[in-house]
C-alpha cells in the first residue's frame, strides 16, 4: 500500500488543476475570439471550435465518470496536443 503525503496529495490533484486551467484558457479564447473578429463570415464557427471544447474540458474535470478517462496517462497527452493546436488555431485564427 502506497503512503500519500501532503506533498503527493496535491500533485495528485495537479492534473486535474491543469485541465481546467486549459480548459479556461480555450474558453476565453474562443469568446476574446468570437467578440474581436465579429462582423466577419464564419467567425461563430471558427470561435466555437475554440469554446466549445474548452467548456467540455472543464465540465468533464466537474464529472467522476469523466475523471477516469481523463486521468489515463494517453488522454492526457492526447488533450494536451489537441489544447495546444486550438490554442495556436486561436492566436493566428
Amino acid at each position: 500500500m502506497e503512503k500519500f503525503t501532503p506533498a503527493t496529495q496535491d500533485s495528485d490533484k495537479n492534473w486535474i488543476n491543469n485541465y481546467r486551467m486549459g480548459g479556461y484558457l480555450l474558453f476565453a479564447c474562443g469568446l476574446i475570439n468570437l467578440r474581436y473578429q465579429w462582423g466577419e463570415g464564419d467567425v461563430a464557427m471558427r470561435s466555437a471550435t475554440i469554446f466549445i471544447p474548452g467548456a467540455l474540458i472543464i465540465g468533464a474535470t466537474f464529472n467522476s465518470g469523466a475523471l477516469k478517462i481523463l486521468a489515463r496517462r494517453e488522454v492526457k497527452f492526447l488533450l494536451a496536443a489537441v489544447g495546444v493546436l486550438l490554442a495556436a488555431f486561436a492566436v493566428t485564427n
